[in-house]
């Protein structure tokens, strides 16, 4: 059954599942069910917060476009990375994509030692892009004010997802949550 863009279907984003329709971005996706992408200016692909790499069904997702070839380095790219405010669902079918903010949080918790390499080689896979992200952002026309918007929306999203993580732990530190990371 071929889906429309009023049919769901089903999409992982860090190990967790979610509907989505063909055409959502995946940026939206992700911030509509509050999971953890970076999307500091709002999804103007200017803060470069949102890469995702898409462990399965990059075939079912919009090709890259002109930000993200200037943005990404051939290395990201053969790795499976996307902006996810540029890229939407096109074809229904199974995606699944881990966001560079949940990579990073899981190497802090499990392999902290290997953050500083890490660190390296995504500061130089940017270095190797400058002067194409340069030429992109010096080419754009945008609305000041639509940005700033977006960026202070994003802010608001951040502060949002921060005073849940905090609700969650202190209730669990006091004893008054049932979930299962209980510490009191």
């Amino acid at each position: 059954m071929e889906l429309n863009n009023h049919d769901t279907m089903q999409i992982t984003i860090n190990n967790k599942q979610y509907e989505a329709n063909v055409g959502d971005r995946l940026l939206d996706i992700a911030r509509v069910n509050h999971e953890h992408i970076g999307y500091f200016c709002g999804g103007n692909a200017l803060c470069q917060t949102c890469y995702v790499r898409v462990l399965e069904g990059g075939e079912l997702l919009s090709p890259l476009n002109e930000e993200e070839k200037a943005l990404l380095s051939d290395n990201l790219v053969s790795e499976g990375t996307r902006m996810a405010c540029q890229t939407t669902v096109e074809k229904p079918g199974t995606i699944r994509i881990v966001s560079v903010v949940e990579e990073v949080k899981q190497m802090f918790e499990h392999e902290p030692l290997q953050l500083a390499g890490y660190a390296g080689k995504m500061g130089w896979e940017s270095l190797v892009k400058l002067p194409d992200t340069l030429g992109l952002q010096s080419k754009r026309e945008l609305d000041l004010f639509e940005v700033l918007a977006d960026v202070i929306s994003a802010i608001g999203g951040a502060f949002e997802l921060i005073g849940r993580a905090c609700t969650s732990w202190c209730c669990c530190i006091t004893g008054n949550c049932g979930c299962d990371a209980k510490k009191g």
